[in-house]
């Protein structure tokens, strides 16, 4: 099962060194509210996870309304253990609406600061902005016009969610004419980025922009000189298939790709297409990508196995990691040799991280990852 979020409750409307040759090229760079076609005189590029953090972003969002009422407090545990184990490395900021301000503290550590904000929902991969720096020590946070996975939730409160954080965060609001969102993108700080069409050239998000027209918008504000392009499936789930449940970059020329086992679930093709796509593609310095695969679980606890979750909403797999400062959380289903297959690779890839395993079913019930309910703020 390698389930995504679905049209759940709506409420409206991918270890070796880089070669020298593959290292991040040089950036020069200066910068207030500025427009993708006016960005100064700046070089942005958007850092790879990796690179240390200022802090993680969440947002303590999950109502009823969308979650239905029985999902709704072990959401808001996950959420707590996602925050608590995050701020053991570096700063965590959640967002929070008044009304349950003393809940979230209730359930937080000291260490995880709370913000109040007007909130739709918690995917804050998505809703917030895509922090970029330049080498002058600039930040910039990218507004991509969120717009609901293309009107498919409510949003007018989420919307305003990149400008208020950019705001608190000191950066320099860039804004764009393109509608995506962060789980859409994949960069590995050296020019190169992957990214799933069926999201991004998709009328319900950027209707009748080309693949050439969204790269030259893109590319720019990203700093890249490469995107690698992933089918990804639309239609399937509220994302129309986010990158991020299927590759991620460890670092520039390393990437893991989700691989899907059941040849019942409508993934196993897309994941078998998207190997092959990745194991032949080169990087923007022309470098050969390096695959490891994370396959995804057979199973999963009993209690999210039952009919009520046990459908393409439950997002089974291993993908949806984050990585923090000195740490790389991951999720763990309670199937002990894909877990353990999945902990050991990531180990072997992060050598220098604790490699942090969190339970988190509820949110993945909502079709969601660790990934998907955070967003970093790069040091710059």
């Amino acid at each position: 099962m390698f389930g995504r979020r679905t049209f759940l409750r709506n409420t409206g409307l991918f270890a070796t060194a880089a070669i020298a040759s593959c290292q991040r090229a040089n950036v020069m760079t200066t910068t207030t509210t500025t427009t993708a076609a006016n960005t100064g005189t700046n070089d942005w590029f958007m850092p790879e996870e990796g690179d240390p953090h200022a802090r993680t972003w969440m947002a303590f969002g999950a109502s009823a309304a969308i979650w239905g009422r029985d999902l709704v407090p072990g959401v808001r545990r996950d959420l707590a253990a996602i925050a608590n184990a995050i701020a053991r490395y570096e700063p965590v900021t959640m967002l929070v609406r008044d009304r349950e301000y003393d809940v979230a503290r209730g359930l937080l550590d000291d260490g995880v600061e709370l913000m109040v904000a007007a909130l739709d929902d918690l995917w804050m991969r998505d809703t917030a902005p895509v922090f970029a720096i330049d080498e002058r020590g600039n930040k910039a946070a990218i507004d991509f016009n969120f717009n609901g996975w293309g009107e498919k939730q409510d949003y007018d409160r989420d919307a305003r969610l990149a400008k208020f954080i950019a705001r608190q965060a000191g950066a320099v609001r860039l804004t764009t004419d393109l509608v995506l969102e962060g789980g859409c993108i994949e960069v590995d700080g050296d020019g190169t980025a992957i990214i799933t069409e069926s999201c991004t050239l998709n009328d319900n998000r950027n209707p009748g922009v080309s693949k050439a027209e969204f790269e030259d918008l893109l590319m720019p504000l990203l700093g890249l000189d490469k995107i690698v392009w992933l089918p990804g499936i639309a239609g399937r789930d509220i994302t129309d298939g986010h990158t991020d449940f299927y590759a991620r970059f460890v670092r520039p020329g390393l990437v893991v790709a989700g691989y899907e086992p059941d040849p019942d679930s409508f993934d196993r093709e897309v994941t078998l297409e998207h190997l092959e796509i990745l194991e032949a593609a080169t990087d923007a310095r022309d470098c050969r990508l390096d695959v490891t695969v994370l396959e995804a679980p057979s199973e999963i606890r009993e209690e999210f196995a039952s009919e009520e979750f046990a459908s393409e909403e439950f997002a089974a797999g291993y993908v949806g990691f984050y990585v923090c400062n000195g740490a790389v959380l991951v999720q763990e289903f309670g199937d002990a040799r894909t877990d353990a297959e999945a902990a050991e690779k990531l180990q072997r890839l992060f050598p220098d991280r604790a490699i942090e395993p969190l339970a988190v079913d509820a949110i993945a019930a909502g079709g969601g990852s660790i990934h998907c309910a955070t967003q970093q703020e790069p040091l710059a």
